[in-house]
């Protein structure tokens, strides 16, 4: 279930920059009050009703602390969960115990919660053809984690950065002078680097539909922020010629009517930015 890009080194540099940050000089307070050698049963227990997310990162970050670890899972990464159910329980030396807490409790309340959303979004519109996808709207430096989260709850994952999938936006089209000319650049800046990205043209009306369906060229029409009767219009318009895409203020509450035009794809930046934390705590069962 993890995406692609996500890597065992990339998942290994946040557990080391974790954990560094939260232990620094020493957990002088384990240190002090647990002997060395003591080993200890934890349980992750859910205090909320959601969508668990991060059970392979907590096992991951067990076991840089404490390679004997061993994890008991209930409710692995995509199951739902509810309130007074055990998602794992881990058996371990005690001070790495206490040492992975903050970090993997943080860790996967954040992503349980988008995890939890995101479900909601794909229910929403699972009876149609369309997908919804996240955005860029990420926290910085967990960006891997929170879309990561997205695709456990079911929805999918658009472009990772600015490197694997060109999208020219409104500030693009303005800065170049026109759509026909940022479309244009665009392709000669690929024949130069050799390159073969995805293009997204982002589009505000219909004038701006019918310029880039002269153009060509590219893989995918944004919509952005369209009224939804305008937004039936711009689907007609280009006709399955290239895919499309519709964006802006688009929630919970309004993701169907907008997955109900047409359009192959709806993007939300919700998705990431407007999840609230799951509910969930470690305590020590033994």
């Amino acid at each position: 279930m993890r995406p692609t890009e996500i890597t065992d080194q990339k998942i290994n540099d946040f557990i080391i920059a974790g954990l560094q940050e939260d232990i620094g000089g020493g957990d002088h307070t384990s240190l002090a009050t647990i002997p060395a050698d003591s080993r200890s049963k934890a349980a992750l227990k859910v205090k909320d009703y959601g969508v668990i997310a991060g059970v392979e990162l907590a096992e991951r970050i067990f076991k840089h602390l404490d390679p004997e670890a061993k994890l008991s899972v209930s409710k692995p990464d995509g199951s739902d969960a509810i309130y007074g159910q055990v998602a794992f329980e881990v058996e371990a030396n005690t001070r790495a115990i206490l040492q992975a807490e903050r970090l993997v409790l943080n860790a996967m309340q954040r992503m349980s919660g988008i995890a939890t959303l995101s479900s909601r979004f794909a229910f929403e519109v699972g009876d149609l053809p369309v997908k919804v996808l996240d955005t860029r709207k990420t926290t910085p430096l967990i960006r891997f984690l929170e879309k990561w989260a997205v695709k456990i709850g079911g929805c999918e994952n658009y472009r990772w950065g600015l490197y694997d999938w060109m999208m020219i936006k409104d500030n693009h089209v303005d800065a170049a002078g026109g759509v026909k000319q940022a479309v244009e650049r665009a392709h000669a800046y690929q024949k130069e680097k050799g390159l073969n990205l995805n293009i997204t043209v982002e589009v505000r009306n219909l004038v701006e539909v019918e310029e880039v369906m002269n153009i060509g060229g590219i893989t995918r029409v944004m919509f952005d922020n369209f009224e939804l009767p305008i937004l039936h219009e711009a689907v007609a318009l280009v006709n399955g010629r290239f895919e499309t895409e519709a964006s802006g203020g688009i929630t919970l509450f309004n993701v169907r009517k907008y997955a109900q035009t047409g359009v192959n794809f709806v993007s939300a930046g919700s998705l990431t930015h407007s999840s609230q934390p799951l509910d969930l705590s470690l305590k020590i069962i033994r």
